[in-house]
């Protein structure tokens, strides 16, 4: 892709980020959204293969319903309320549109189906801004609107998404449909605490784009798609499989590392909720997520017959990559210890 046109991309991301977040009234927050997915439907098809054009074509019917949606419970809400200032979202039929629409742009149970496809025809760079910065205008929107959206119907989507992605990752070979269905997952522990604790669903946001985007820089400086592939990649990169076999642990959410500290204040607010059998059935469910985070984490230890000659290649991506992956790693695993700093703040 020509670099201009890259660059002009990359802008028209972070000003339809910008404009969504920064917005309060309902038309700029959809202009904002609307910005980001004519940005990023180059970005997706770049590589002019069919998939490619496949994947761009659902992410641009699935994301122009819901923000169809999302306009029209605005214009409901209006309508009914007289008011456009997206913390005023106070009809329950507005609300309840509202909730299904930023499902669908997130892809949370039960309008997921679009997300893993798409993942799985962009490339890995891609597929970390569809995972990471594209999300992040439609979880503005809902912890904007928090006070207002129903629980039950939240907590329903969160459990099935939790459910689903552990169990649909299962049987997967392609890296990134098991990423795909571990954003799911994810996004299942954010939705279920978000109207309870609103920071927590953020908190739990950003340290997933910190874990997921060490995964993604690391695998793409690999060059790796595939399972089969992720098992010769230790000969050829040790150090990077080292760190990629701690980030994954640490995304799985097992205690020592980063990844466990949402986990646990979230299960710990649930049961201040008296959710107790809530927190119970989604850290059971986990449990699912955990196997295939295992598996991929074995897959980067053992050791088959690499396909080239040259058995020990060197890390040879670019500097500034290097440091970066190393800053993410790091922080992926050792900011557990800061959680008593946080505990204070939130």
């Amino acid at each position: 892709m020509n670099p201009q046109a890259k660059l002009i991309f990359t802008i028209s991301l972070m000003l339809g980020t910008t404009i969504t977040i920064s917005s309060h009234h309902w038309v700029m927050a959809w202009a904002g959204l609307e910005i980001n997915t004519l940005a990023i439907l180059p970005l997706i098809s770049k590589s002019h293969h069919p998939r490619a054009i496949e994947a761009a074509t659902k992410y641009f019917l699935t994301q122009s319903a819901a923000s169809a949606l999302i306009l029209f419970s605005s214009m409901t809400n209006a309508w009914h309320t007289g008011q456009w200032d997206i913390t005023q979202m106070t009809h329950p039929t507005s609300s309840l549109i509202l909730t299904s629409a930023i499902a669908m742009k997130l892809g949370l149970v039960p309008f997921h189906f679009w997300y893993p496809e798409v993942l799985q025809g962009s490339p890995l760079t891609t597929g970390l801004l569809l995972s990471t910065i594209m999300k992040l205008p439609p979880i503005t929107l809902l912890f904007m609107t928090s006070p207002s959206l129903n629980p039950t119907l939240l907590t329903t989507m969160a459990i099935l998404s939790t459910a689903l992605g552990g169990w649909m990752g299962l049987n997967q070979t392609q890296i990134r449909k098991i990423l795909a269905f571990s954003s799911i997952s994810h996004l299942g522990w954010m939705a279920i605490i978000l109207v309870y604790n609103p920071k927590l669903t953020l908190l739990n946001f950003y340290l997933y784009t910190l874990m997921t985007a060490a995964v993604f820089l690391t695998l793409n400086s690999m060059k790796v798609l595939k399972l089969t592939t992720l098992m010769t990649a230790w000969t050829k990169t040790p150090s990077l499989n080292a760190m990629l076999l701690l980030t994954l642990l640490s995304l799985a959410g097992l205690p020592p590392l980063t990844g466990f500290l949402p986990k646990w204040l979230i299960i710990q607010e649930l049961t201040k909720q008296d959710m107790a059998p809530t927190a119970t059935i989604i850290s059971l469910l986990s449990l699912l997520g955990l196997f295939f985070y295992l598996r991929l984490a074995y897959c980067t230890t053992i050791t088959l017959p690499p396909h080239t000659t040259n058995h020990m290649k060197q890390w040879h991506t670019n500097k500034p990559t290097n440091v970066l992956i190393a800053i993410l790693t790091t922080m992926s695993i050792t900011l557990l210890p800061m959680a008593p700093m946080i505990l204070t703040i939130i």
